[in-house]
């Protein structure tokens, strides 16, 4: 599949390293600089590449959405029209200091999203994952059978179909979770996913066991 990346930082690059070590075209894009983008595509290798966020949506099959929620607005805007686009998204609705969750309670940042862009064909998927963890789950996937869950959620099945592939492929089992309202649930599950990451002294790793109890 041909995979755009839009905001390449820490998830969007791991995904993107590991989307296109398994096999797929990828574009990486909306990073703080070229040179950061040049360095991901060339570490990636394949045929991985660098673009602007509009010619990573070309001719894309998925999208990888990965941005601050801040800066949301503004990475659709380049992208330019994403009508039957699938996009999978990972990017938590934030405040712009990352103390809480903006979106909550009634809805969710993928509900909000997909009314942003009605047009495409939104998944939720990755959140729950810290991102340092996600290159170590594919390396160690494949030298064992038990694979840690991941859940995703979303209203088109075509869609959660692409990305039960993707979620395959970074080395987790994929659980459907539902509809997309569901990520009401999952992101606030983030949040806590994170604090346990980064709130302690033994870093991702710890919040890496927590989503393994189940296969262990």
């Amino acid at each position: 599949m041909r995979i755009g990346i839009l905001g390449s930082g820490l998830m969007g690059g791991n995904l993107g390293t590991i989307f296109a070590r398994a096999g797929h075209e990828v574009v990486f894009s909306y990073a703080r600089s070229a040179q950061k983008l040049k360095r991901l595509a060339r570490d990636a290798g394949g045929t991985a590449r660098h673009g602007t966020p509009r010619e990573a949506v070309e001719d894309a099959d998925a999208l990888l959405l990965s941005v601050p929620w801040s800066r949301m607005d503004d990475v659709l805007d380049q992208a330019g029209g994403l009508s039957g686009k699938v996009v999978v998204t990972c990017s938590l609705p934030m405040n712009d200091d990352n103390t809480g969750l903006v979106v909550g309670h009634s809805s969710s940042g993928a509900e909000e999203l997909a009314r942003r862009i009605p047009q495409a064909r939104v998944v939720s998927a990755f959140n729950t994952v810290p991102s340092e963890v996600l290159l170590g789950v594919f390396y160690e996937s494949r030298r064992k059978t038990r694979r840690p869950n991941l859940v995703y959620c979303g209203d088109d099945q075509g869609a959660k179909d692409l990305a039960v592939t993707l979620i395959n492929d970074a080395g987790f089992d994929p659980v459907d979770a539902g509809a997309l309202r569901i990520a009401r649930y999952t992101e606030p599950f983030a949040l806590l996913v994170g604090e346990l990451a980064y709130g302690g002294t033994t870093g991702p790793e710890l919040a890496y066991r927590f989503e393994r109890f189940r296969t262990e």
